[in-house]
């Protein structure tokens, strides 16, 4: 088992409101000390899903109608549920948002380390572990604190 692997199954023993005070204190650290616009990776790699209230709300800010702006940006599933249809993202400028004041909660709630019930999302933050530097650096200070000791043996 890789260190990673190893480390999410022993984060899963772990007390969920433990760890969860643990995730949010680093984060609150971490994150003022990254600057998301030198990396931008989240807006160059995210599927963002987004509902009905947020489209109409970027539609009116981009005085387009919903027709226009779903054409332009959102591609629909089967079921109805919308995703923003280009990788990355077409807000995204010089690893900036575009619309920031007006992004879709996805992007608002990236990368949900202050999300309580951390423990469940291990799989989603590992996904964005080598993309993420705020992620990166928790989890890596997160090992640290709880002084975990990788195996050697697999």
């Amino acid at each position: 088992m890789v260190e990673n692997d190893q480390f999410q199954f022993y984060l899963r023993q772990v007390d969920s409101q433990e760890l969860d005070k643990a995730v949010f204190q680093l984060a609150e650290t971490i994150s003022p000390k990254i600057n998301c616009t030198d990396c931008g990776n989240c807006c160059k790699s995210l599927m963002v899903n987004i509902d009905e209230a947020e489209a109409n709300h970027l539609a009116q800010h981009l005085g387009k109608s919903r027709e226009d702006f779903d054409e332009a940006y959102i591609s629909k599933g089967e079921s109805g549920r919308m995703v923003i249809n280009s990788i990355p993202c077409h807000f995204l400028e010089d690893n900036s948002c575009t619309v920031y004041e007006h992004r879709f909660a996805g992007c608002r709630e990236f990368p949900a380390l202050h999300v309580p019930d951390f423990n469940k999302r291990l799989f989603t933050t590992y996904m964005h572990y080598d993309r993420c530097p705020i992620i990166f650096n928790v989890m890596e200070n997160l090992k640290l604190n709880l002084q975990f000791k990788p195996s050697t043996t697999e």
